[in-house]
This record gives C-alpha cells, sequence and structure tokens, in this order.
C-alpha cells in the first residue's frame, strides 16, 4: 500500500470510527453528576448492579478498564493484566466497566451480558475470564447459537441457567451496560481497551507493557503508603 492510499485508508477509518461514537453517544444516559473515578454503587441509572470490583476492594489504587468482550486487542490485553491484576491482588482493586462497540462487533454486548448475568448469581468473575478465554470460540456465532453456547458456559459454572438464560438480555443488565457505556463517554474513552490508573488514563504505551504497567502500578502503591507484592 502506498503512502497516499494509507492515508486514505486512515483518513476513512478514523471517519468510520467517529460516526459509530457519535450514534453510540446519541442514546446515552445523563451521568452529568457521577464521579466517574469513583466506584459505583447499585442504582437506579445502573439496573441496581453494583461496580464489579477483583483484589483488595476499598484499595487507594485502582487499575479501571473500560473494554469490549469481543474486541480482539482486549484479548490480547487480558492476557497481560490478568497475571498482573493476579500478582497486585491484595494490593489492588481492579475494575471492568463494559464499553461494546456494536456497531462492528455484534456480538459484544450480548458477551457483556453473558457476564453480568453470571454476577448476579455471584460468578462474575468466573464467567469474565471464561469469556475472554474462549473469545474466539463464540465471537462469529448468530443469535440462536450464542444463546445455547453460553448456556452451556453458565451451566459448567453451576449456576440457574433458567434465571441466567432471562438475565441475560433483561433490563437490569442492559441498564448496567448502558450506564457504563455512558460513563466511558464522559471520560472521552475513544478505543478499547482503555485503561486509568486512580483515574488517570494511561497511554498505550504503558498499559500495552507489562514492565511499564507495574511500575505505574507501584510507583501509586508507594505514593498511598501500600507495601508492594513479594
Amino acid at each position: 500500500m502506498n503512502k497516499l492510499k494509507w492515508i486514505i485508508f486512515v483518513v476513512i477509518t478514523v471517519g468510520i470510527f467517529g460516526v459509530l461514537v457519535i450514534s453510540s453517544k446519541s442514546n446515552q444516559l445523563d451521568v452529568s453528576g457521577v464521579d466517574i473515578n469513583a466506584i459505583q454503587t447499585a442504582n437506579n441509572q445502573n439496573g441496581n448492579i453494583a461496580e464489579h470490583i477483583s483484589g483488595k476492594i476499598g484499595s487507594k489504587v485502582t487499575l479501571m478498564e473500560y473494554g469490549d468482550f469481543q474486541c480482539p486487542a482486549c484479548g490480547t490485553a487480558y492476557t497481560r493484566i490478568k497475571p498482573i491484576t493476579d500478582q497486585y491482588k491484595n494490593q489492588l482493586q481492579f475494575v471492568f466497566r463494559n464499553f461494546p462497540l456494536t456497531s462492528i462487533h455484534p456480538n459484544g454486548k450480548a458477551a457483556a451480558g453473558v457476564v453480568e448475568a453470571a454476577g448476579l448469581q455471584g460468578k462474575y468473575w468466573e464467567m469474565f475470564d471464561k469469556i475472554y478465554t474462549t473469545q474466539s470460540a463464540w465471537s462469529n456465532l448468530s443469535g440462536t447459537e450464542r444463546t445455547t453456547f453460553f448456556e452451556k458456559y453458565a451451566s459448567g459454572l453451576g449456576l440457574d441457567t433458567v434465571k441466567f438464560t432471562a438475565d441475560m438480555a433483561s433490563v437490569p443488565v442492559n441498564n448496567k451496560i448502558s450506564y457504563d457505556q455512558a460513563i466511558g463517554f464522559k471520560a472521552k474513552v475513544e478505543a478499547t481497551p482503555t485503561y486509568f490508573l486512580n483515574g488517570t488514563k494511561l497511554d498505550q504505551t504503558i498499559s500495552g507493557d507489562a514492565t511499564k504497567l507495574k511500575d505505574a502500578i507501584n510507583a501509586e502503591l508507594t505514593k498511598a503508603g501500600i507495601a508492594l507484592p513479594k
């Protein structure tokens, strides 16, 4: 691809993404009064589904991700972030917020619904891991196929599959996903995955490098007076 064609490609791609973002924003909730850096408690806007937290609940250091379960880059990032959040589970709290780009990832929102539905039965992080580690197995399934496929995951986790299936597309779960998206737009999220460390948006050169990300986390832990993991 020559330089001119590459420039045209980039311009068109950015333009399309901009249209997708503007289109997605059009139906967003009013979260003007929401502190986007605070852990969100259950409320009417988010379907009474509180924020999901992994690691040290209440820690002074928070790593937050806005992600799309069908996004290939998010799937790759998962393999890098998971070992880090496991290593720092006694020092750091990790929060995931749904930001499915439905126009380009048609199963992204459905997968978010799957994880949220599992969360209603106390298996959020178990399903979270399952969905990311098997991303290629369900990404291209049709609506009927994916429901049957995800029900098998629910059964494997010991969930009530009847309740699970009903919850996947329920009003509360849809509200939780929409709420996360609205907060993401307020935070000026433009791509997935996007990470924030104690409210500061991380450049991809940091979030995309395990060593640099751990260095950034260590700096925040030290600032907060929290001992680093051994």
